[in-house]
């Protein structure tokens, strides 16, 4: 049996039929009964070749310049003189024959197969393989030359083709003939940094629902924070009564959280952990991170550690709760007009391409620069796992203790150990897995401004503790078989959660890893593949399910008396509704005809009816 010479996925240069002019295709397929290649263009177009008539990229990189065509043509027209069939790409020079000759051309011309006079379709994601811009993120530095002659072919393939078949007088055939076979000399070009285009869709309602969502957010962390603090916690009692200026503000208080914001940073400065590569920005560069949240963890429970040893009270973050809450909320506001000032004073190609739309309020809310740093830190990637994602689990410790002493415990109740330990899962695992947040939409695509900053600092520990400040002055008693059934829920969704992000994260940094080989895959014009088996064969977006069957496991312990700490599970529902929603658009978008083809292998969504 012949040994196959291109391995499925790898992108190589093939012959169009009949003709003596290579493109750039993707192989997805060899039968081993024929010793044919499934070959993709870039139009989409899905033929077998053989392997004859395949050659590597690398083959076509550095051949010099000469008048006898472009590199395709020419080394293919060196090796067969002989041939016989003419390219549909360009006319075929004319020489004397012999009455055999002329019937030998004609009988070989008449058994190849006319091709398709279609004009090529250039798939909306991938125009920008084909308008002079460098694609940085798909192909390799040195093929964009090759990617270069490809686009500027593609245009002219209908003319070259119609050009054979036509009626013409010998002198416009040569004519034609010079016009194509001209070569000039075609340089490697350098990496050029693309900017970032304008944004036209805006999300969250527009420059109104921005506006309105800068005061929303910080309206509802304080009104639920206030509404647990009753002692009926009913929807009923709205609206809560209006705390005096000194119970939302002390300015030790503040001092404190500065402390803690402070030392976290002092953490994630120590030269410990690894560093990695994000994802390629426009510009070409990859940004470097130091992974050391999970140490950054184990140095605070550390120092946490300290504190109760010194028997210093961790119920003074229960008893001024409401202040840190409204401490944080001042500093994300502060923090985001330091962003926007700073974002105003940066390039094009370091904008983000969602907050980049020139209006102040929602370019402010959703972040206009994509990566802030101070040197080398950066303020984003250190906000999005350290002093929210941390101080959540500092927090639910601190409502363990003090619910020990409110309700004069031995032990804490198990309602509360539940929620604890989940809780405590999360934020373990989101620590241990912190490479994994690189390519997440956070990180690649959203910029960092009020959404994002106010999210980390005040949504994320002052309202995903909420489960625990609620069962403080709110104990549920429950028994062990109850507790042993939301357990079994919270695996579920734990399992679901992290496998299908483990797999789709491996996934991305090494497709051709042999633990992959039984996925399953649809390959796209982008050149990544869209996963169709495994966890993402299942549902679209099968993380998303972890995210809701977890969340619906950490509210259960505390009773159904109210609704109240079912609020996770009302907000996450929302949330993930758009963001599916968003990544629906998104992928249509980038991946065209392949995501049709992937959404009906995968039919199935979370949330069918709503969009």
């Amino acid at each position: 049996m012949p040994r196959r010479k291109f391995a499925d996925e790898e992108v190589v240069m093939g012959r169009w039929p009949g003709s003596v002019l290579y493109y750039e295709v993707q192989v997805t397929g060899y039968d081993d009964h024929t010793h044919l290649y499934t070959v993709k263009y870039k139009d989409g177009t899905e033929l077998q070749l053989k392997e004859s008539d395949m050659r590597s990229v690398s083959s076509f990189r550095f051949r010099k310049s000469s008048s006898s065509g472009s590199p395709s043509r020419r080394s293919n027209s060196r090796s067969r003189s002989g041939s016989r069939s003419r390219s549909p790409g360009r006319p075929a020079k004319h020489k004397r024959r012999s009455s055999s000759q002329s019937r030998e051309s004609k009988s070989e011309r008449n058994m190849i197969r006319e091709p398709d006079l279609t004009p090529l379709k250039l798939q909306e994601n991938n125009t920008s393989q084909y308008n002079g811009e460098p694609d940085i993120t798909d192909v390799d530095y040195l093929t964009r030359s090759i990617l270069e002659r490809q686009r500027i072919e593609s245009e002219r393939v209908r003319e070259r083709i119609l050009e054979q078949y036509r009626l013409h007088s010998r002198k416009d055939e040569k004519r034609t003939e010079e016009m194509y076979s001209e070569e000039k000399n075609f340089e490697i070009p350098k990496p050029v940094g693309k900017l970032c285009q304008k944004t036209k869709e805006l999300e969250f309602g527009g420059k109104i629902g921005a506006f309105f969502m800068v005061f929303l957010l910080p309206g509802t962390v304080l009104y639920l924070l206030l509404m647990c603090s009753q002692e009926d916690p009913s929807l009923l009692n709205f609206p809560p009564p209006l705390p005096a200026f000194a119970d939302l503000w002390e300015t030790r208080v503040f001092g404190v959280y500065l402390l803690w914001f402070f030392l976290q940073a002092l953490f994630y400065l120590l030269p410990i952990g690894k560093v990695v590569e994000g994802t390629t920005l426009l510009d070409g560069a990859r940004l470097e991170y130091r992974i050391n949240g999970f140490y950054a963890f184990i140095l605070t429970a550390i120092a946490v550690g300290i504190c109760l040893y010194f028997e210093m009270e961790l119920q003074y973050i229960y008893d001024h709760f409401l202040q840190f809450a409204v401490c944080a909320t001042v500093f994300s506001f502060l923090l985001s007009i330091y962003l926007y000032a700073r974002a105003l004073h940066a390039s094009e190609k370091e904008l983000s391409p969602g907050g980049n739309s020139g209006n102040i309020i929602y370019d402010f809310f959703m972040g206009r620069e994509l990566n802030p740093r101070i040197g080398n830190f950066d303020l984003k990637y250190f906000c999005e796992l350290r002093p929210g994602l941390i101080g959540w689990a500092v927090i639910n410790l601190a409502m363990l203790l003090t619910e020990m002493k409110v309700q004069h415990l031995n032990m804490p109740s198990l309602s509360m150990i539940l929620v604890n330990s989940f809780h405590l899962l999360y934020v373990v695992d989101a620590l241990w897995n912190e490479e994994a947040i690189l390519t997440t939409m956070d990180i690649i695509h959203d910029g960092f401004g009020f959404m994002l900053a106010f999210g980390d600092l005040v949504w994320v520990p002052f309202l995903y503790s909420l489960q625990a400040f609620y069962l403080v002055n709110h104990p549920n008693e429950i028994s062990w078989l109850t507790a042993s059934g939301i357990v079994a829920l919270n695996l579920l969704g734990y399992c679901i959660f992290r496998g299908a992000n483990s797999q789709k994260n491996s996934f991305r940094r090494n497709p051709n890893d042999p633990k992959f080989a039984y996925l399953k895959v649809i390959p796209t014009a982008t050149g990544k593949n869209l996963l169709v088996s495994g966890w993402w064969g299942l549902v679209r977006h099968p993380n998303y399910l972890g995210d809701i069957i977890m969340a619906l496991a950490w509210s259960l312990p505390c009773g159904v008396n109210h609704i109240l700490p079912y609020f996770y599970v009302i907000y996450f529902t929302g949330l993930l509704i758009h963001r599916e929603a968003r990544d629906e658009r998104q992928c249509k978008k980038k991946y065209g005809l392949a995501w049709e083809k992937y959404c009906n292998c995968v039919p199935y969504r979370i949330f069918p009816y709503i969009y």
